[in-house]
């Protein structure tokens, strides 16, 4: 049987955890309105422009004039996967469900003979995929400082992968990280964005928006100027989505770390009273013993 000190120090100790996993939980339910604010209001402008960059690649299609950046270089051998993590841990299994999704594009690629090369955004996935992969590393984006994610710290993203695509460093980018559905569901998600792969909007054909848009200058132009920025907003969009995911999964994994807590210290404390119990009783009968003794 336990001793009854040790038992009490327990108890001590899970009463002192459950007050930090409180304290974090209600920390990260404050932040997730703010990202989950911030990830809702920029949905809205992303979609619009990506129904906009897919009528403008769909009049374009695949001509001689298409951007670079929109036809690709016509091979798709070296894929370089940038997965978005978060800098700190404690938030379930966000990271791992990320990552995941990662080794399974990793293995696939792989498989099929292509050069795989990865970047990660984020410390958490750094760590974990340099245990098997630290050989196909060839860049990280720390973002430990950063208290709030801006437009800015897609761009800088942006560039460094504009730069390596002009630079014939990769075929094909893809970017990993997960879209905040609700508190407890947040969904690892896979997007393309060099080449820029826009889908038809529902219900909108090619000849619909045609008629709907009279482009000045041409379409060939305009693609040129805004695909780059096509690039930065989908990596902004996916920070934004990251970061509401990351405080919900956080939210979540404290709130059921505090009612862990609060059952452990439910188990310990009835323990404690039956040996505090056992203790008084056979101290009893050594009373009682030693005055019949007498």
């Amino acid at each position: 049987m336990p001793n009854l000190k040790d038992l009490k120090t327990r108890i001590a100790s899970v009463k002192s955890t459950r007050k930090i996993t409180k304290a974090m939980q209600m920390v990260a339910a404050a932040k997730l309105r703010r990202a989950q604010d911030a990830a809702e209001a920029a949905r809205p402008y992303a979609d619009r422009f990506n129904g906009v960059m897919a009528s403008l690649a769909a009049s374009v299609g695949t001509s001689d004039s298409a951007p670079r950046l929109l036809a690709g270089t016509g091979k798709d051998d070296v894929q370089l996967l940038v997965v978005m993590t978060s800098e700190r841990g404690l938030c379930g299994g966000f990271n791992t469900n990320i990552v995941k999704l990662a080794k399974v594009r990793i293995e696939e690629l792989k498989a099929a003979g292509k050069t795989v090369k990865i970047i990660t955004v984020g410390k958490k996935g750094r760590e974990q995929l340099k245990r098997e992969y630290a050989d196909l590393f060839v860049g990280h984006v720390d973002l430990t400082d950063v208290k709030r994610i801006g437009y800015g710290d897609a761009q800088g993203i942006a560039r460094d992968l504009l730069t390596r695509f002009d630079n014939g460093e990769f075929d094909v980018a893809t970017i990993f990280y997960a879209t905040f559905q609700s508190v407890i569901s947040q969904t690892p998600t896979a997007l393309q964005v060099i080449p820029a792969a826009y889908e038809q909007a529902e219900g909108e054909t090619e000849e619909g928006a045609s008629t709907l848009y009279d482009y000045e200058p041409d379409e060939e132009a305009i693609l040129a100027d805004l695909l780059p920025r096509g690039v930065a907003t989908q990596i902004f969009s996916a920070l934004l989505e990251n970061g509401a995911s990351e405080q919900g999964a956080r939210m979540s994994a404290m709130d059921n770390a505090t009612r862990n807590a609060g059952e452990m210290i439910d188990k310990l404390t009835i323990e404690y009273n039956r040996s505090r119990q056992a203790v008084i009783t056979n101290e009893l009968i050594e009373i009682i013993s030693g005055a019949e003794a007498l």
